[in-house]
């Protein structure tokens, strides 16, 4: 206790993310929640109620990327300037005036996953954010991992500049000769560099090198081993080594049985993004059993090419039945990021609790981002980003009578 003014929140139901309890009072002091109990606090503070559920959370989005009220030549989600761009920032693509973070934060959705778009293999990085932040000074959250794209979408740029194959199994390949290439380089350094350092230790044991000396001349070794790789190498190698997240844009089942093999392949650490097209309960299990986890949508988008005429809302009912571990994503601006949490509608509809429902765009986003130990649940320590709601959140007029992010009155009546 700081003995700074405390937010109570009496919840007439709580949707905590991970089960839906039923009067609780929440109370909250700086940016975090410090407790949940049952009877009312005899401590004074600003006083809430309502229904309440976590901050929601948009787990791939191209929000300040692509922007409102902008024609779609200004828009800035994809760089055509060469298919393997690993480098690229979308938080030097954002602009936070964009009118959808307003508009976000109205209807609760605090925390987006900004990604490139899929016209390239690996497209840059992907970025966890908050749709709250005044300027990118203090939006990050996470970074997150890479961005990258199978199917249509990165065979369909071929006016774009570097190489650009225009078939599936070129970009395979290309994309194979890209990280075996890479590999063999990285075999090849760590022999030299260990080849380096067997020498050098028989120079100590051999009294050629004092002990000062050896440690520095280590110190060169690796340093000259580090800046073997270019930065693009690098970033390439954090994803070939599993150290970051691969955000994997695909829609088909070929596809994604494509990317199941390439993780197994390259030891790749991945998540399957969108999946449109898969209308086999057994392509979600596939990726269950290759603890793949799953982004999907966006739901209720107009399926715009052949690659998505499989895609209907039936197909949640499939992922439902699957052992998969799944989260929702607007895609924004696929579906605009207001409508994240009517994608829940597709669930409900094939039989999903509302407590399960809430979490889709709660826990199991915030679980599959790796920010679920700050993020997706209300419980004592983490993060006080919450929404107080009128009515129960997922009754279609439902809207935030407070929308708190860590801590912060973001809206209230």
């Amino acid at each position: 206790m700081t003995g700074s003014k405390q937010i109570i929140i009496r919840a007439t139901e709580l949707f905590d993310g991970k089960g839906k309890r039923g009067l609780k009072y929440v109370i909250i002091e700086g940016d975090k929640v410090i407790d949940i109990i049952n009877g009312k606090p005899r401590s004074i503070g600003f006083y809430y109620e309502g229904y309440v559920t976590p901050a929601f959370i948009d787990a791939h989005s191209h929000i300040g990327m692509c922007r409102h009220g902008e024609p779609s030549v200004e828009e800035e989600a994809n760089d055509n300037s060469n298919q393997f761009l690993p480098l690229l920032n979308p938080l030097d693509s954002i602009y936070f005036d964009d009118h959808s973070f307003v508009e976000a934060v109205d209807f609760g959705v605090l925390y987006s996953c900004v990604v490139p778009g899929g016209g390239n293999l690996i497209g840059g990085k992907a970025m966890v954010i908050k749709n709250f932040a005044r300027n990118r000074k203090d939006a990050l959250v996470k970074d997150y991992g890479y961005k990258m794209a199978l199917g249509y979408n990165p065979r369909s740029t071929t006016d774009w500049k570097g190489e650009r194959p225009n078939s599936r199994m070129g970009l395979a390949a290309l994309l194979a000769q890209k990280f075996d290439v890479l590999l063999r380089k990285k075999e090849k350094a760590e022999l030299a560099k260990e080849n380096k350092l067997r020498a050098l230790i028989k120079e100590k044991e051999d009294k050629k090198i004092t002990e000062q000396e050896f440690g520095e001349k280590t110190s060169s070794i690796e340093r000259k081993h580090i800046l073997s790789f270019s930065l693009e190498e690098a970033a390439l190698l954090e994803i070939l080594s599993g150290a970051k997240t691969v955000k994997c844009h695909v829609h088909k089942a070929d596809d994604v049985l494509f990317l199941v093999e390439l993780a197994k392949k390259y030891g790749l650490r991945v998540t399957a993004e969108h999946l449109g097209d898969v209308f086999e309960q057994e392509i979600f299990d596939e990726l269950a059993r290759n603890n793949i986890p799953i982004v999907y949508g966006p739901l209720d988008s107009l399926a715009y090419k052949v690659e998505l005429k499989h895609a209907s809302y039936k197909n949640a009912g499939l992922l439902m039945k699957s052992r998969a571990l799944y989260g929702l994503m607007t895609d924004h601006p696929g579906v605009l990021v207001t409508f994240l949490r009517e994608g829940l509608k597709f669930f409900l509809i094939q039989g999903m609790g509302e407590a399960e429902a809430i979490s889709l765009i709660t826990y199991k986003n915030a679980k599959i981002l790796g920010i679920d130990d700050i993020l997706g649940t209300i419980e004592p320590g983490k993060l006080a980003s919450l929404i107080v709601w009128d009515k129960n959140p997922l009754h279609l007029a439902a809207r935030p009578r407070l929308v708190l992010g860590e801590g912060k009155i973001l809206r209230k009546p």
